[in-house]
C-alpha cells in the first residue's frame, strides 16, 4: 500500500501542540471588525483548541 497523503488544507489550518491537543484559528477575524464590540474582538485573539470529538479526524488528515 502507498503512504496516505495528508490533506493540505488541514495542514495549513491546524498545528499539534506538545501535549497532543490541536490548535486552530478563530473565525470572523478577517475584516469588518467595527461591527463587533471590543470584548468579542479580544476573545477572538489567539488560537483555540479543537473539540475532542473532532481530534481523531483531524489527526488522520494531518498524519
Amino acid at each position: 500500500m502507498p503512504k496516505m497523503k495528508s490533506v493540505k488544507g488541514a495542514t495549513k489550518r491546524f498545528k499539534v501542540k506538545k501535549n497532543g491537543q490541536i490548535k486552530r484559528g478563530k473565525a470572523f477575524r478577517s475584516h469588518i471588525l467595527t461591527k463587533q464590540d471590543a470584548q468579542t474582538r479580544r476573545e477572538q485573539n489567539g488560537p483555540a483548541v479543537i473539540a475532542k470529538a473532532d481530534a481523531a479526524n483531524i489527526k488522520a488528515m494531518i498524519n
